[in-house]
């Protein structure tokens, strides 16, 4: 099995990439779905967060108002912190859950948008970072969002930088040219990441 953590900036372009990725073969585990079920209602994961934010996070259908919670902690370092420590433990567990079940010889993609910023490179075998300039991600976070400019600034900011991402990447893929040339290139890593899930792994020494 080859890990793959997979990771870009809000607007960069990463859910395409992981669904080319997908259509290539690989397993995708998808932090940001996991996310939104850990916290579904009546799971533990919900209860734990309505005790540190109070009900005014909830919907009127008892489910997670996203965006009544992201305007709270996305204003503030510390709160975002606490939804942190509760969600990402979550995550983590039940992405183990679906690696394990995965084939032994799968290229399993972890699509995580915090990579960076949570330090998880050293979990997977490489990382891939999908990249775009920023003011590519600022268009498509207005234009296909449909967020303020204002908004989509703050999201970008608080994110990891563009070059911090690219320190952590083994494999950058450029979300900056038309699709034609982003499927050629997700072929192109694919390639390179069934030779390596194929290649024979170097015996543990003692």
């Amino acid at each position: 099995m080859l890990k793959v953590g997979l990771t870009g900036g809000i607007g960069a372009g990463k859910s395409e990439v992981s669904r080319l990725l997908v259509a290539c073969g690989a397993v995708l585990i998808d932090a940001d779905r996991i996310a939104r079920e850990v916290v579904a209602p009546g799971t533990p994961g919900l209860a734990s967060v309505v005790e540190a934010f109070g009900e005014e996070i909830l919907a009127a259908d008892g489910s997670l108002d996203r965006p009544r919670l992201g305007a709270i902690v996305f204003a503030d370092a510390d709160r975002l912190a606490t939804l942190n420590s509760i969600v990402h433990p979550l995550v983590g567990a039940r992405s183990r859950e679906l690696e394990e079940a995965a084939a032994e010889d799968a290229v399993v993609i972890h699509d995580v948008p915090l990579l960076t910023e949570n330090g998880l490179a050293p979990l997977y075998d490489l990382v891939i970072v999908v990249d775009a300039a920023p003011e590519t991600q600022l268009d498509r976070l207005v234009r296909l969002r449909g967020m303020t400019e204002e908004d989509a600034r703050a999201r970008m900011a608080a994110q990891a930088t563009r070059e911090q991402r690219r320190e952590i990447a083994d494999i950058v893929i450029d979300n900056d040219v038309p699709l034609e040339e982003l499927e050629q290139r997700v072929k192109d890593v694919w390639a390179e990441l069934v030779r390596r899930s194929q290649a024979p792994r170097p015996s543990p020494t003692e």
